[in-house]
């Protein structure tokens, strides 16, 4: 049964969290100031200004594309927060949403602009899927599979027209993939660590 006392709200697991969904919602609201200067621009990243491969992760497209990326965040702490900390979350959001950016700018080389959490947030939830398969939990695998077969059918049959409607704008799938990418890349580097530093203490103390 679920109950409110039994989510992560130890600082740990949250702080990131609330720090991502503050920082998006003030772009959001200063977007008229800010986007010119931080949103996703191939044009202007070729040129130099390589901030924007992150700062556009923050910014939407209108209200209904914050709420779905604020809420999708919220529900992820709740699925996964328990394993997030300091250091391995702002990393797994980093890398995420770097391998989002430079597989759009590499591999995409139509998609001019980009701008949500979207990505990032494909990579938060495959993590959390490997870390419960990891803790033996066998929901991961129901998530882990379902969330590949997501990206594959987005890069099949397209996003939904739905969707696309409701952010007004394209929804940049590709991105999806990338993220999801990202996640996995960071994932695996960490559980590997995880082993490694489990077995070398076994040893120390065998």
């Amino acid at each position: 049964m679920f109950k409110i006392a039994n989510l992560p709200f130890a600082r740990q697991h949250t702080l990131f969290v609330v720090l991502i969904c503050l920082i998006s919602t003030l772009a959001f609201i200063f977007d008229k100031q800010i986007s010119p200067l931080f949103v996703y621009n191939r044009d202007l990243i070729s040129q130099g200004e390589v901030w924007r491969i992150l700062t556009g992760h923050f910014l939407h497209t209108n209200i209904y594309h914050l709420l779905l990326n604020l809420s999708a965040i919220l529900l992820l702490w709740a699925l996964h927060g328990q394993f997030y900390q300091y250091l391995s979350y702002a990393s797994l959001f980093i890398i995420s949403a770097l391998t989002t950016s430079l597989g759009l700018y590499v591999f995409s080389p139509d998609l001019h602009q980009y701008v949500g959490l979207s990505g990032v947030l494909h990579g938060v939830f495959v993590f959390g899927a490997l870390m419960d398969i990891y803790n033996k939990d066998k929901t991961g695998y129901l998530l882990f599979i379902g969330v590949w077969l997501k990206v594959a059918h987005e890069q099949y049959s397209g996003a939904s027209q739905d969707i696309t409607e409701l952010i007004g704008a394209n929804v940049a799938i590709d991105a999806h993939l990338w993220g999801a990418i990202g996640g996995l890349l960071f994932s695996l580097i960490y559980l590997c660590y995880r082993w490694i530093k489990r077995n070398t203490t076994n040893i120390k103390n065998a």
